[in-house]
């Protein structure tokens, strides 16, 4: 089954939330990661690798994309939607 994801605004406008149809983060505990930390997890490795995002934070089935101040949402979703479909399609 491919995955599904549903982007949607949050109250702070260099924060969008990213919902999908599988779990993407395991366990009961959250996770963050910042541009320039190693990880080893795969969709946080791609997200950062993205010019123009700063950090991440994921939970379970979401996580929430956070942009650096110049960074241009319409040049950013179409590189976040790629990064979850490398990872899991």
């Amino acid at each position: 089954m491919a995955i599904e994801v549903r982007g949607e605004p949050t109250p702070n406008p260099n924060a969008m939330k990213f919902t999908a149809n599988k779990v993407l983060f395991e366990g009961s505990g959250s996770a963050s990661f910042k541009k320039g930390e190693a990880t080893d997890h795969p969709l946080a490795k791609e997200l950062l690798g993205l010019e123009g995002v700063d950090n991440i934070f994921g939970f379970q089935d979401f996580v929430t994309v956070n942009k650096e101040m110049d960074a241009d949402w319409d040049s950013l979703l179409p590189k976040i939607e790629e990064a979850f479909g490398k990872v899991y399609d």
